[in-house]
């Protein structure tokens, strides 16, 4: 590609991420603590195609300024064609992804990731101490970490909502799961809690939905990797949309 070509690339490139950063569109590739170093990359590339714009339009002009110095100069001269190298038009198919990031959305990983991989839940550096309300909204992540780390003791007999993705095992047996990141989409691996007491009869891979209930002290284990999976004690679930941002964070805090 010529500097122009190259200059409008990096524009499509940072308008791209800046139409990620200024909608929920970046929550599907990073987590959101990420978004203004999303939208400053954005920024500075766009900066940066203009600038590259702005120094071809100028050396452009330069160079025909020179030219029709010369000609005036030398007016007997034979003029000498310029052999301009065309770049292949194929070069300009990079930018295709650039649209599909821009116009569709990739789904969140879902059921078909967290069957094949193992629980990742990891011990927490240290627990916070929980809102006093009851019922209680409470991350999966942390509801996990607190069931089978601090053994329940934070948790007590309290009505807690959880919120997560349902993902069925070769059993049947359902699950509770939300993905955790680190950084990206690219490293996110599932928690997952096991579900009992009311579960609804039919459940449906990667239905999204709050569960109510309480504590359970059961414990299994993953198939895939012996990690810990505690169970949750449901008496009541609903169906839920899938809620903006479908990774939880709290994996690593």
């Amino acid at each position: 590609m010529n500097r122009q070509a190259q200059a409008a690339v990096l524009f499509l490139i940072g308008a791209a991420l800046l139409h990620a950063g200024f909608t929920n569109l970046y929550l599907r590739y990073v987590k959101a603590g990420l978004q203004p170093l999303l939208l400053l990359s954005g920024v500075v590339l766009i900066v940066a195609a203009l600038a590259t714009a702005w120094y071809e339009w100028r050396r452009a002009r330069l160079e025909k300024a020179n030219a029709e110095t010369h000609d005036e100069a030398h007016p007997t001269d034979e003029a000498h064609a310029d052999h301009v190298h065309r770049e292949p038009r194929i070069s300009w198919l990079l930018v295709l992804p650039l649209f599909a990031l821009i116009l569709v959305a990739p789904p969140a990983l879902g059921s078909y990731s967290a069957v094949r991989t193992g629980t990742a839940l990891m011990k927490p550096y240290g627990l916070s101490k929980l809102p006093a309300s009851d019922p209680l909204t409470i991350g999966l992540v942390d509801y996990a970490s607190r069931a089978v780390y601090d053994h329940g003791h934070s948790l007590g007999t309290r009505q807690l909502k959880v919120t997560g993705f349902i993902a069925l095992d070769k059993s049947g047996a359902p699950y509770l799961v939300r993905m955790a990141l680190n950084c990206c989409a690219a490293d996110a691996q599932p928690v997952k809690i096991a579900l009992t007491g009311k579960i609804p009869p039919v459940l449906q891979p990667d239905t999204w939905l709050e569960v109510t209930g309480t504590y359970s002290p059961r414990q299994t284990k993953d198939p895939i990797n012996n990690g810990p999976i505690p169970y949750f004690q449901v008496s009541l679930a609903k169906p839920v949309p899938t809620p903006k941002d479908p990774y939880d964070e709290s994996w690593n805090q």
